[in-house]
């Protein structure tokens, strides 16, 4: 698919919340560090998408990866809703302060032309994505934020697989990815992230045990699955849900992390 589509289709997700009515609750007015000019991916981001997509299609049709079919459904779906936890995980002028912009594979409407060839910055923020299944959000998140390192669990051997296939692809580096059950796993992380597991309740609970005593859950869900969020979990301080663009009923759900007994 061409780079300018996938743009052109990522574009929602990529604009602040507030900027879409489908976000916004009827009288909501927009805090003013939201009235921002929405973000731009970089053309080799938008090239690596589109080599992931083909990936996917190709890989879909010999094992089960995902249910949708259409590349265009696949765009807004999967790397819509993944970037759009990544923007608010990782936003721009939080995630750049004591980094150097040259490492990060980034840009903004009227921001200045990358240097090429720029050593990254050190790894600050570790990130696991548990049940990463076809690797969202774990992948597009990375996109978005190359100084991250990232943990893609995922005890599905054929599915393992083709994950390491995307991330010799798409030259990704500082990725770990962990063929095993996540209760078997004994290190913590700064940020867990979920969408689309089994077994919801039981997935939160051993979120909870990997993520450090300052960490943080992402998680991309159904909004009829926020209070089972919120009473299995009730030591997390909540931040309120944030609407997915362009669906009825996903929700983004992100918790910092209390005493876990």
């Amino acid at each position: 698919m061409r780079p300018a589509r996938i743009a052109e289709l990522l574009q929602p997700f990529l604009s602040d919340s507030c900027d879409s009515e489908s976000s916004r609750r009827p009288g909501q007015a927009c805090p003013e560090r939201s009235r921002r000019e929405p973000a731009v991916l970089s053309p080799a981001q938008l090239d690596r998408i589109s080599t992931y997509i083909d990936l996917l299609i190709r890989w879909n049709s010999r094992i089960n990866l995902t249910a949708i079919r259409d590349p265009e459904e696949i765009i807004t779906r999967h790397f819509g809703e993944s970037l759009f936890a990544a923007r608010h995980l990782f936003p721009e002028e939080d995630f750049f302060q004591g980094h150097t912009r040259e490492g990060h594979d980034f840009s903004r409407a009227n921001a200045g032309s990358q240097r090429n060839g720029a050593l990254a910055p050190e790894v600050r923020i570790h990130l696991a994505d548990l049940g990463s299944g076809a690797g969202f959000p774990g992948i597009p998140i990375k996109l978005w934020a190359p100084a991250i390192a990232l943990a893609l669990i995922e005890s599905n051997h054929k599915k393992a697989t083709f994950l390491r296939e995307v991330v010799r692809s798409l030259t990704l580096t500082n990725v770990d990815i962990q063929k095993t059950r996540a209760e078997t796993i004994t290190q913590t992380y700064d940020v867990v992230t979920l969408r689309a597991v089994e077994h919801f309740g039981d997935a939160l609970r051993v979120a909870a045990r990997l993520i450090t005593p300052t960490g943080r859950l992402s998680l991309l869900i159904g909004s009829s699955q926020l209070n089972e969020a919120h009473s299995t979990l009730p030591q997390f301080a909540w931040q309120p849900p944030v609407p997915v663009p362009q669906s009825r009923s996903r929700i983004l759900l992100m918790g910092t992390a209390g005493p876990i007994l």
